[in-house]
């Protein structure tokens, strides 16, 4: 088969676009990630699903925490798009919880946000070391 070919059990193309319904997030323990998650972003951990523990985070995508704890976990990159006029409240939850936030990715300016694009955005780690982002515009692709 080759790539630039379509699939011979394809579908026709979907009119709609495709959307993002879950991903999973490893986690040393799911219940104390969730629970964080939600508490700096504002919204509900939902009942347990299988073995997964879910952040709804109300447009339709949950995040399904999953348990590893039989190696280390690798961080990975989860940006958020935020509404502008809850932004300052999820600083100030990070702020109550103690911690640090950044306006870079790597990290290096503590305790600042960033403009970009003419929005404001922030990174922090997560209990196991994911790289957490909270933005108010999206990036400007070309």
């Amino acid at each position: 088969m080759s790539f630039d070919q379509p699939h011979p059990n394809a579908a026709a193309p979907a009119a709609a676009a495709i959307h993002l319904n879950h991903t999973a997030v490893y986690a040393t323990d799911p219940r104390l990630s969730a629970e964080f998650l939600a508490a700096v972003l504002g919204v509900a951990v939902s009942a347990p699903f299988g073995p997964f523990l879910p952040v709804d985070l109300g447009n339709g995508v949950t995040l399904d925490y999953y348990p590893k704890t039989d190696e280390p976990i690798q961080s990975q990159h989860y940006a958020f798009l935020v509404p502008d006029d809850r932004f300052d409240a999820m600083i100030g939850r990070l702020e109550t919880l103690g911690v640090t936030y950044y306006s870079d990715p790597a990290h290096t300016d503590p305790g600042r946000t960033n403009h970009l694009f003419g929005g404001r955005g922030a990174y922090f780690l997560d209990p196991d070391g994911h790289n957490m982002e909270i933005m108010t515009v999206p990036y400007v692709r070309p």
